[in-house]
């Protein structure tokens, strides 16, 4: 192996539930309701219904549950229309460092094979917390997108390690896996730019679909190449132009990064999350009919999308609308609200507000950018007709972890994305169990609880 791949197996069957501080464990927890309330609220959607049809059609002698149904698959097929559920809301939490991307993604992989194998609520939890540690020390060293990557390209050996540590690889094994997940799979950036299609949605599925493939493989006796990472057109080579330390991971006295996770108070991209809070801030001051100009100004990542792509200004689909701070800030302003109905064809398309978004101007504050990612700071000015000046700025939007939901913020949530498919009686069956998931001795009644 080369030093990447020896670290990164060392560390992965090295790690044990007794590692985990009580408060990674609950931030586990929190997270995973976080997740399945996205998962569920997205599973009436057309990406998660294709993703179900085909996962369905495949069978297996060590069958996996597709969320929401009494259907099984085999595991990375039900690992990858699970997350195509979970991603459709784009709801579910982030990570930044400047790199990184949405690391529950994983889950799934996590849920899919303890499933399978039968495994218990620690044993998950470990795997979990394994993972956000894999993808968020690679995301520290490289910002995959600055290369012309996708987020899956780091995704991909997190959920490997998540699916390899819940089968009991050993060290040996884990290493071919790793090695598997890396050499075959360069998402593109391309996924993320322009007018938004499903794949957007599904991207990060596949990286986790990929990731259970590759565990699988190493199980079986599969071998990968010995220098995935740090060999002649290696990973570092082809795709960062440039070697990567890791220097540390979660334990002892090094804090886990699923503690510095985001999570998202409302159904669209991390970027637009501050622009959102500030405009339902100055609803209620200000009637869409009397805006003369609006001015937002934030930092570089979240200026750049606007700036560089027009159909962010003029969105198509329901992937592009989540990613555009116009269209957001837009809705936001005349709804009073951001929620899975703003995004329906006939609220992308209504004209009203083209209007509004006609009077907007977005400016990189480079003080702003200087401070990012440590702060997300946005501020919106609002002139109206009769020249009045309405302003609102904020560091650290509603869900960042220096302004973080509450536990029964996190649960108002989870019934808020799943009431649409689940009774109250099954979702509150669901949050008993999630809260308690150290306890659980499989994860059959949890996954019986989200049938919808």
């Amino acid at each position: 192996m080369d030093q990447t791949t020896e670290l990164l197996s060392t560390y992965a069957c090295d790690l044990r539930f007794e590692d985990l501080s009580p408060q990674v464990v609950h931030q586990v927890e929190r997270t995973l309701v976080d997740t399945l309330g996205c998962a569920i609220g997205g599973f009436s959607s057309e990406p998660g219904k294709i993703a179900r049809t085909l996962a369905s059609n495949v069978s297996s002698a060590t069958p996996s549950r597709i969320l929401g149904t009494k259907e099984s698959s085999a595991p990375d097929m039900a690992s990858f229309a699970n997350c195509v559920m979970l991603r459709y809301l784009d709801c579910n939490d982030s990570y930044f460092s400047p790199g990184g991307g949405h690391p529950s993604d994983m889950i799934p992989a996590a849920l899919a094979m303890a499933g399978a194998r039968g495994s218990d609520g620690k044993t998950v939890i470990t795997a979990i917390a394994l993972a956000y540690e894999v993808f968020c020390r690679l995301s520290d060293q490289v910002v995959a997108s600055d290369f012309g990557w996708d987020q899956g390209i780091f995704g991909v050996v997190g959920a490997t390690c998540a699916a390899g540590k819940v089968m009991g690889l050993n060290k040996k094994q884990m290493g071919h896996a790793i090695s598997l997940s890396v050499a075959p799979n360069l998402p593109l950036g391309v996924t993320r730019t322009g007018e938004l299609s499903m794949w957007k949605g599904c991207a990060t599925a596949s990286a986790t679909r990929a990731g259970v493939f590759s565990a699988l493989l190493a199980e079986q006796g599969m071998t990968g190449p010995d220098e995935p990472f740090e060999g002649r057109r290696g990973l570092w080579e082809q795709a960062t132009c440039g070697p990567v330390t890791l220097a540390a991971f979660g334990g002892r006295d090094e804090p886990f990064r699923i503690l510095d996770t985001i999570f998202k108070s409302y159904p669209s991209q991390i970027h637009t999350q501050g622009p959102i809070g500030l405009s339902l801030e100055l609803s209620p001051q200000v009637s869409a009919g009397d805006i003369d100009s609006i001015m937002i100004r934030a930092y570089k990542g979240a200026v750049s999308t606007p700036a560089t792509e027009p159909e962010k200004w003029d969105p198509k689909t329901r992937e592009t609308a989540d990613h555009s701070i116009p269209y957001l800030v837009a809705a936001a302003l005349q709804d009073g609200e951001i929620s899975p109905t703003t995004f329906t064809t006939q609220r992308i398309q209504d004209p009203a507000l083209r209007t509004i978004i006609n009077k907007m101007t977005i400016q990189e504050d480079t003080d702003f950018t200087e401070k990012y990612p440590n702060e997300y700071n946005c501020r919106i000015e609002i002139t109206s007709k009769t020249g009045q000046l309405l302003t609102a700025h904020t560091s650290f939007p509603k869900g960042n972890r220096f302004n973080p939901l509450s536990d029964s913020e996190v649960e108002a949530k989870f019934r808020g994305l799943a009431s649409t498919e689940l009774g109250q009686s099954s979702y509150d069956r669901t949050l008993e169990l999630a809260w308690s998931l150290d306890t659980l001795p499989n994860l059959d009644a949890l996954l019986d609880s989200l049938v919808v």
